[in-house]
């Protein structure tokens, strides 16, 4: 797990909505980074590997928004559907336009948020792990299953640079 961790932290920079800097990213913003995504990952009880493999996946950042063919919008680093702000809002205890400002904005709240939406995705899938990561982009069959392609790949491409780097390896 801590060399899924460290091997995307190499993609911070763009999740955090920020230019890629030589020498990469700071201890501290990988500290903050990583404890967000345990913190997150301790809350809705799911794994952290799995967190840090999605936000790759879904390549989005802080402070901005995609457009999606349905009209809907993705929010934020682990592109959080506005379908689910009302959820997220009552959860929060806030409004809809306050927790939408968080989730675009406060990368910790983003990636809570996500844990929250996969932890409900995998409790849907009725103890298929893959099935609920899948369904955390989609019920619809061909999305869901193109998307596990996505994980998949990213999770080879991630453990190919941990490998190539040591990464995770323990003197």
């Amino acid at each position: 797990m801590r060399s899924v961790l460290l091997a995307a932290a190499a993609t911070l920079p763009l999740l955090l909505g920020g230019p890629a800097r030589a020498g990469g990213v700071s201890d501290a913003t990988v500290t903050a980074v990583t404890d967000c995504i345990r913190a997150a990952a301790a809350l809705h009880r799911v794994p952290p590997g799995v967190i840090a493999v999605l936000l790759a996946v879904e390549g989005g950042s802080i402070g901005r928004t995609s457009g999606n063919t349905n009209g809907t919008v993705d929010i934020g680093p682990m592109q959080i559907n506005e379908i689910h702000l009302p959820a997220i809002a009552r959860r929060w205890g806030t409004s809809v336009p306050a927790a939408r400002e968080a989730l675009l904005n406060n990368f910790c709240a983003n990636v809570e948020a996500g844990a929250w939406i996969l932890r409900t995705a995998l409790d849907s899938a009725g103890g298929d792990f893959w099935e609920g990561v899948g369904r955390y982009h989609s019920r619809t069959e061909v999305y869901k299953d193109r998307y596990l392609r996505q994980v998949l790949t990213q999770v080879l491409r991630l453990r190919d640079r941990a490998s190539s780097t040591g990464a995770g390896r323990t003197p």
